[in-house]
């Protein structure tokens, strides 16, 4: 396919993917007019002398600074280095690529004033593979990522390291190797590079590419264990679901009974003496649907978030009435609603990992099952998949932990003046980590599925043989 358009207001996080994995972007060609709408009006202050924070004064706490003309390029260069102090494990690659492009499109939207050229060096380093190597911790998710940021912006100005072959390099080696040169900064410019929600962002970017899948695939892996448990696919009767029309709800029952439509061994259950399955079984929609409302509310907050401005303050040109720009100090750099929407899917995949413990128990222990000890072949002799559900319940217990939601630990910080942060960086984070563990426990519940089925005299349904 072409290149990725970036525009400020259409770019999806299904895109970002593709160029966190190497696709190439480009600005649209009606997006470059905004950018430099905005950037006039930062002239313009530059050439009346105006006091405005952010493109003549201190930061944070330092507002009160006024910045001669002389030192603004100074200004910005010494924000980035001074904030470019973030600690930890680097974050990936694809992660680095994915906090680029979305910072880039948030730069075209035409609210920050930035110079076009800072821009076209976001969109070259990215076309040319050059990709800053930034450590992952130093984010409070207000003020954005400021820290993360800064060791992006430091690359952009030939400084810092950047990625060559899986090791990291100073990038000033890097550009004289391939004849490319640092850009140069000016009034607003570092401020706009590392004020913005960009870290928090990828990571979700990330998070949403891997539960598109991994939520429908916990639908499914839970059908094999429903045939292996031989239970009952009365509680997904349609009828059920319209009694109480929750969509996600409705959609887990709709997809279970495609699957499960024509199951032999479901059709033996007409026969059983066991009126009720466990909830871990009867209560699959209602539990597994709630979990898919609230990854669609996360998909629907993150479609919005990547096409935002989020940097500040934010500029807004008046082209009908020359002279009467407005430059507005406000909020947007805040990731409340990222924070709390990580928080929610954390605890939210911990339910979907901890019903799928529970379908894991019902099929190993004999005293609620008609199944050997364990599914051992021979019981006492060998062990069967007793330790495949120890390790399921380690990483529910790892789950565990994640679901302290991060967005609850505010620090105040910056003398005081920012005194409300989000720590959305950090919820992101937790709830990549949290997919992880996810899949885990998923992938032990199939493994203990497929064994129980091996004990069936029946064929499982089409689909779950598929």
């Amino acid at each position: 396919m072409g290149s990725i358009k970036l525009d400020g207001n259409t770019l999806s996080p299904t895109e970002i993917v593709l160029v966190s994995r190497g696709e190439k972007v480009e600005v649209a060609s009606d997006a470059w007019p905004k950018v430099k709408a905005a950037r006039d009006v930062v002239e313009g202050i530059l050439r009346r002398g105006e006091t405005v924070y952010g493109i003549n004064t201190g930061f944070g706490a330092l507002v009160s600074e006024n910045i001669s003309p002389a030192d603004l390029a100074a200004l910005q260069v010494n924000l980035i280095r001074s904030h470019a102090c973030a600690i930890g494990e680097p974050m990936s690659i694809q992660d680095t690529r994915a906090m680029m492009c979305v910072r880039a499109n948030s730069l075209v939207k035409g609210c920050s004033g930035i110079q076009r050229t800072v821009i076209e060096q976001i969109i070259s380093y990215l076309n040319n593979d050059i990709i800053p190597v930034v450590p992952r911790i130093g984010s409070l998710g207000a003020s954005g990522d400021l820290a993360p940021l800064s060791h992006m912006a430091l690359a952009l100005i030939g400084e810092g390291e950047v990625w060559s072959d899986g090791a990291a390099i100073p990038t000033a080696d890097l550009l004289k190797r391939n004849g490319l040169i640092p850009v140069d900064l000016a009034a607003k410019d570092g401020l706009s590079l590392i004020n913005g929600t960009s870290q928090m962002c990828s990571f979700l970017v990330n998070v949403e590419n891997q539960l598109s899948s991994l939520i429908p695939l916990a639908d499914l892996i839970a059908c094999v264990s429903m045939e292996a448990r031989k239970c009952s696919i009365k509680p997904m009767d349609s009828r059920v679901h319209q009694a109480r029309p929750h969509h996600g709800q409705s959609l887990v029952a709709e997809r279970i009974t495609k699957v499960m439509s024509e199951s032999p061994i479901l059709k033996s259950h007409a026969d059983c003496d066991r009126v009720q399955d466990a909830y871990s079984f009867r209560c699959i929609p209602q539990v597994h649907g709630a979990v898919l409302e609230r990854f669609r509310n996360l998909s629907s907050t993150l479609a919005i978030e990547v096409n935002s401005a989020t940097d500040n303050p934010l500029i807004f040109p008046n082209l009908s009435k020359p002279g009467h720009d407005e430059v507005i100090s406000q909020g947007n750099f805040h990731g409340e609603i990222l924070a709390l929407a990580a928080d929610g899917m954390s605890h939210a995949l911990f339910e979907l990992g901890h019903i799928s413990e529970r379908r894991i128990d019902q099929m190993v222990d004999p005293s609620r099952n008609d199944l050997p000890p364990f599914l051992a072949v021979n019981s006492g002799l060998e062990s069967g998949m007793m330790i495949v559900h120890y390790v399921a319940a380690a990483a529910l217990a790892e789950m565990h932990g994640r679901t302290m939601p991060r967005s609850a630990f505010s620090t105040p910080t910056s003398g005081g003046q920012e005194d409300h942060v989000s720590m959305g960086a950090t919820a992101c984070w937790n709830l990549l980590q949290t997919c992880k563990h996810l899949s885990q426990v998923l992938s032990c519940e199939l493994i203990i599925a497929c064994e129980a089925l091996e004990y069936r005299d029946y064929e499982p349904a089409e689909h779950v043989k598929s």
